[in-house]
C-alpha cells in the first residue's frame, strides 16, 4: 500500500544529509514523496563567490536535489533564515523566532492537501543545535497535531557513530579543526532511543546527485565543509558511511535492532502513536531562542 510522506527541512541541503538515502529509497518503492523546506538558506555560509542571490541559486539547488531523490513535488514556504552563530540570537522575524503557531501554518495546510500518512521532522534538539532545526521539530509536532497527520518519525543520527566519526576526522590535521566530539555528548540520538535505522544503501547513487546538487552548500572561503568532505569519499566509502539512516517514533519501543521500514507502524492495526503523544515535550511559543 502506498502511503504519502511529507519531509519537513529547514533549509536547502537537509533533506539529503539526513534524510535523503530514505526519500529516494521510499519514492522508488512507489510511495509519494513530498519535499517541504521552511526558508531559502539564504542566510546561511557560502564562498563569496555564491553569495549574489543565494536565496534563487538554492532553490535551483534544491529542485536539482529533490529530482535527484525522485520527490514528487517540492514546497518552499520562503520564511527567513534565522542564519546561526554560537554568539548571536537570530534576527527577529527569522524562521527560529516566529511563534510555533505561525511557524506551522503553512506545514499543516500542506498536509491536510496532501492527506499526509507520515511527516519527518527532526529531533528535539534539533541535531546539532541549530534554532531553525529546533523549531522545525516543535513546529512540525504542531501541524502534525492540526493537520490529525498520524506518523511523525524525528529524523536523527545515532550519536554513537557520529561521536566515533568525529573522533576520526578531528584526528586529521587541519580538516575541521573546531570539530571535537565532546561537542555531540548531547547532540542527536542515544542509540538506544533510535526506533528505526533504514538501509539505504542501495539508493548511495541518489543520495550522492543529492549532495552534489547542492553546489553552494559545500562552497567555502575558509576552509571545507562537512558536505564538500563527504563527497569526496569514493562511492564505495560513502555509501558505507552514509548507508544508514536514523529516526526516533515516539510511542514505539525501540527494537534490536531497529526496525527497517519507516512505514511499520502503519501496517499494523492497533498503533499506539500519534502526534500528540510527542506534544508534551514541545513549547507553543517562540522557539529556538
Amino acid at each position: 500500500m502506498p502511503f504519502t510522506l511529507v519531509s519537513f527541512h529547514a533549509h536547502p541541503d537537509d533533506e539529503a544529509l539526513l534524510t535523503g538515502g530514505t526519500l529516494a529509497r521510499l519514492a522508488a518503492e512507489g510511495h509519494r514523496v513530498v519535499l517541504a523546506v521552511a526558508t531559502d538558506g539564504e542566510a546561511g555560509a557560502a564562498a563569496s563567490s555564491y553569495r549574489t542571490d543565494l536565496a534563487a541559486r538554492r532553490r535551483d539547488e534544491l529542485d536539482r536535489s529533490a529530482a535527484a531523490l525522485g520527490c514528487a513535488r517540492v514546497v518552499r514556504f520562503g520564511l527567513p533564515d534565522s542564519g546561526w552563530t554560537s554568539a548571536e540570537q537570530p534576527p527577529a522575524g527569522s524562521f527560529s523566532r516566529l511563534p510555533v503557531t505561525e511557524a506551522a501554518a503553512p506545514l499543516a495546510d500542506l498536509l491536510r492537501e496532501e492527506r499526509a500518512d507520515a511527516l519527518t521532522i527532526y529531533d528535539p534538539a534539533g541535531g546539532y543545535g541549530h534554532p531553525d532545526h529546533r523549531q522545525v521539530h516543535a513546529a512540525g509536532l504542531y501541524a502534525a497535531r492540526l493537520a490529525g497527520t498520524p506518523l511523525v518519525p524525528e529524523a536523527t543520527i545515532d550519536r554513537t557513530l557520529i561521536r566515533r566519526l568525529i573522533r576520526l576526522v578531528s584526528a586529521l590535521p587541519g580538516v575541521l579543526p573546531d570539530l571535537r566530539a565532546a561537542d555531540y555528548e548531547h547532540a542527536y540520538t542515544s542509540r538506544s532511543d533510535i526506533t528505526h535505522r533504514l538501509d539505504v544503501r542501495q539508493y548511495s547513487d541518489a543520495k550522492r546527485r543529492s549532495f552534489e546538487a547542492h553546489v553552494s552548500q559545500a562552497s567555502s572561503d575558509d576552509g571545507a565543509r562537512t558536505l564538500a568532505l563527504l563527497l569526496r569519499l569514493p562511492p564505495w566509502l560513502f555509501r558505507r558511511v552514509l548507508g544508514r539512516e536514523w529516526f526516533v517514533e515516539h510511542g514505539r519501543r525501540p527494537g534490536v535492532p531497529p526496525v527497517d521500514d519507516l512505514f511499520a507502524s502503519l501496517r499494523t492495526p492497533h498503533r499506539a502513536h500519534s502526534a500528540d503523544s510527542q506534544l508534551g515535550a514541545a513549547h507553543w511559543t517562540t522557539c529556538g531562542c
